[in-house]
């Protein structure tokens, strides 16, 4: 995706929010916003900004599992499955 043609000055935001709203949902593409020419905001349909939020969560799971990996806080899965077999027999 070109983000440099999903580029608009905030005037033509405050003229068509009604239409930039309307592309945002059907294209799903995001869309920058200037003021004097510097990127200052960018806008998104809900269902991206969902979906960009739940990737982010998974990413951080990922990295706080390597950092246990890296810092030794592991178990072997045997020994996992084992305590949780022993627990469900007690349950």
């Amino acid at each position: 995706m070109r983000y440099s043609t999903q580029v608009k000055p905030i005037s033509f935001l405050k003229a068509h929010a009604a239409e930039v709203l309307t592309t945002l949902s059907e294209k799903r593409e995001p869309l920058i916003i200037t003021q004097n020419g510097e990127a200052k905001a960018v806008l998104q349909d809900v269902a991206s900004f969902e979906a960009t939020q739940e990737t982010l969560a998974l990413l951080k799971m990922l990295a706080l599992g390597n950092e246990e990996v890296a810092a030794g806080r592991v178990k072997p899965i045997g020994e996992v499955i084992s305590r949780l077999k022993a627990k469900k027999a007690q349950g």
